[in-house]
């Protein structure tokens, strides 16, 4: 629980009532949550859950887990059923509540304990490169912070795609994103990656770009940009205010498209769910794509596991461990 707004040390594991579902709910026994930068917004005061402010703030944004008990007109979904999915928060728990339709099914080969990796960051990707994006099969991206959690997630999407990426990121991370398969790996402490961009398209551009870094990168991602491009905004790490000569835009026809999913109405949720449930799933198990794993913490760590999210240190997902 956060108890109250500040430093790790407000986390706390306190015993709280158990969830029980609506007609349309079930309710997850957690094997794992999964952290997200937003976790440590929320603990800071930056980022409330949306809705009414509820009796206990439990964070967390993604579970794996299996059925425990289901709503009275739950049809599709039975007890022990093996599951994943996203939710506002509440999923750092033993047990979290959610609509039946939000959930996923732990893709075969994938241990229940590692799918809490794939709900959000899959999820992000996807609805940001392929939904809003339209990033199609020979098209190109551009996504920041490649070894990160929504990275490693972009890269190998776009590559199940046929699509090609470059990712920006730290020298130490260069190696995993190459890895994973991105097609041009820049490393933003030695070169500006909108010169390296130009240079890999040939002048051309990308078709979009995933951005979620903010401030400086904006006017250098619309220098990235081919003719009718899209800018896809999902954070903002660096800063969230931004200046840069709106002319540019322009002579591209180019798009800034700012996007969240965990603000989105219950109806726009289940809809990106449902997309990633039909395209993106069964490549989880045909083997396209796959869970990328930095660390485990315990529950009992969880204020461990923020301190060691906000190093930047870690490629791919950190899970908490329920």
């Amino acid at each position: 629980m956060i108890t109250e707004y500040g430093s790790e040390d407000v986390l706390k594991v306190q015993e709280v009532p158990d969830p029980a579902p609506g007609p349309d709910q079930v309710v997850v026994a957690v094997a794992s949550s999964a952290m997200n930068r937003a976790d440590l917004l929320q603990r800071a005061g930056q980022y409330p859950a949306p809705g009414p402010k509820p009796d206990f703030e439990i964070p967390g944004l993604e579970y794996s887990g299996k059925i425990l008990a289901v709503g009275s007109e739950v049809s599709n979904w039975s007890t022990g059923d093996e599951v994943m999915g996203i939710v506002s928060g509440g999923a750092m728990a033993e047990m979290v509540v959610t609509h039946e339709r939000m959930l996923q099914s732990v893709p075969r080969g994938v241990g229940v304990a590692d799918a809490a990796a794939i709900p959000e960051v899959f999820m992000t990707a996807h609805d940001a490169l392929v939904t809003q994006g339209a990033l199609r099969s020979g098209g190109r991206a551009l996504v920041h912070a490649g070894a990160s959690g929504v990275g490693t997630a972009a890269i190998q999407i776009a590559k199940s795609l046929g699509a090609q990426i470059a990712v920006t990121c730290s020298s130490g991370k260069v190696e995993a994103c190459r890895n994973l398969g991105a097609d041009l790996v820049v490393d933003y402490t030695e070169k500006d990656f909108s010169e390296a961009v130009g240079e890999w398209t040939m002048g051309q551009g990308v078709d979009v770009v995933l951005d979620v870094v903010g401030g400086d990168y904006l006017a250098m991602n619309i220098k990235c940009l081919k003719v009718q491009g899209r800018i896809v905004q999902v954070g903002v790490m660096a800063a969230p205010v931004a200046s840069f000569a709106l002319g540019a835009l322009l002579p591209k026809r180019a798009s800034l498209i700012g996007t969240v999913l965990r603000s989105r109405p219950i109806e726009q949720k289940i809809e990106a769910n449902q997309l990633f449930i039909s395209q993106l799933l069964p490549r989880f198990e045909d083997g396209s794509l796959k869970p990328v794993i930095d660390s485990r913490f315990s529950l009992d760590e969880i204020a461990g596991a923020h301190a060691y999210m906000a190093t930047n240190a870690n490629v791919g997902k950190i899970l908490i461990d329920v």
